[in-house]
């Protein structure tokens, strides 16, 4: 198929703190030609911390986009793009939550948008948490509960939790690892 279609030119439209924002000038095998809007972020990683007792750290924020607060599990951008994703879960799980992990496996990587944007997310389980201490970045405001696997799924299937990298790692947990 995509020797059917090229990419002729691409054209950076707005640069922002955290992405790119492009046009691709694309032209196909029948002549036809469409302006795509392409989206290139650096990339980022997640981790689903994992208590003693089984029990999973969500943190609830503030997310400008929706404009509400959201339970979701620890993210963040690569501070580089060859960052790995392991150094980047470890440093947000201690930002956010306040634990530290010496155990991170990886679980899953989820591309979040396929159709317009390249942004992928390494996502990591913590187990043997140890607390540290919570040191959230500028503007950012973050409270942490603990939920157990079946409170997280009863959640999602509820529609509390619409974000994609928290539903992809917690039903990929639950399924590796048989949780109800």
């Amino acid at each position: 198929m995509s020797g059917e279609i090229r990419r002729v030119k691409r054209e950076l439209a707005y640069e922002g703190t955290v992405l790119k924002v492009y046009k691709d000038y694309m032209e196909f095998e029948d002549g036809g030609t469409q302006v795509w809007d392409y989206i290139h972020h650096n990339g980022a990683a997640a981790v689903l911390p994992v208590l003693d007792d089984g029990r999973i750290l969500l943190v609830e924020q503030y997310r400008n986009a929706i404009d509400r607060d959201t339970l979701e599990i620890p993210a963040g951008k690569l501070d580089y793009i060859e960052e790995p994703g392991i150094v980047c879960a470890g440093r947000e799980l201690e930002e956010e939550t306040g634990y530290k992990s010496d155990d991170l496996e990886h679980l899953l990587t989820i591309r979040t948008t396929v159709a317009l944007c390249n942004e992928k997310i390494d996502i990591y389980v913590a187990r043997g948490l140890k607390p540290s201490r919570q040191h959230l970045d500028e503007g950012e405001y973050v409270t942490v509960g603990a939920y157990t696997v079946e409170e997280v799924k009863a959640k999602i299937y509820a529609g509390e939790i619409e974000d994609s990298k928290t539903i992809a790692a917690v039903l990929a947990y639950a399924d590796k690892y048989g949780c109800p």
